[in-house]
């Protein structure tokens, strides 16, 4: 969209909008259209979604543009922005709460697109930092690659590790789960790859979606043979 098409989007929620005010949070980094050759802004409907954010904030909550510009990095990590008492932004809890055999819905796809600094990590997961390095050590949580951030799923297994700690289950005692998961990596990538090679705008979702079930298949399936296992050895 053209700055006068935003505008005539945005002029019947916020009526004292202007190409100006438009231009001035632009400049001040809360947005960033993207340019044509010539020099022309041409806005994405995520531009517009953050303009509404951002005009919204000022209007309901009276919240300085420093602030509002913290929450938008707090959103663009996946995260929930900081609430009005203070404190910093929040992880979403549907990433960490969970209960029972998770289903292909639980493995959420934008789990992955969120990025957590390390002290944002300890606190979600209930970490102490010695024990975050023996994860890293052993290979079970990582950075993303080319990152100083941790994704939601580094999230989730960090999460789970702690509340294993609970028993007296270390991170060095974990490295089978490692091994067995390059395994299933390894089984599951000859179903993925080819989808991932064919061509249309479909063909990269679909594959997506392939691994959440199969994701949510493998930890159904893991668990119900160490259930059974488990009440096996009950009945003995």
């Amino acid at each position: 969209m053209s700055i006068g098409e935003v505008l005539s989007q945005l002029r019947p929620e916020f009526a004292d909008v202007t190409i100006s005010k438009i231009r001035f949070l632009e400049s001040e980094g809360l947005i960033e259209p993207e340019r044509t050759s010539s020099g022309y802004r041409k806005f994405s409907r995520d531009d517009v979604a953050r303009l509404r954010y951002v005009l919204a904030a000022q209007r309901d909550r009276y919240l300085p543009l420093r602030v509002i510009k913290d929450h938008l990095e707090a959103i663009d990590r996946g995260l929930e922005p900081p609430d009005v008492q203070g404190g910093g932004p929040k992880v979403p809890m549907a990433l960490v709460a969970s209960d029972g055999y998770p289903s292909a819905g639980d493995f959420a796809p934008d789990a992955s697109e969120v990025r957590l600094a390390r002290a944002e990590l300890l606190e979600a997961a209930g970490l102490e930092p010695e024990q975050l390095d023996e994860l890293e050590r052993f290979g079970l949580v990582g950075p993303r690659p080319g990152s100083s951030h941790y994704d939601g799923d580094a999230l989730v297994v960090a999460k789970t590790v702690a509340e294993m700690a609970r028993f007296g289950i270390e991170p060095r005692h974990l490295r089978p789960y490692r091994t067995a998961a390059e395994r299933e990596i390894g089984l599951f990538e000859q179903v993925v790859t080819p989808l991932v090679r064919q061509r249309g705008p479909e063909a990269r979702a679909r594959a997506e979606e392939v691994v959440r079930e199969l994701a949510a298949l493998s930890v159904r399936l893991h668990a119900g043979l160490v259930k059974t296992g488990l009440q096996r050895g009950l009945s003995r």
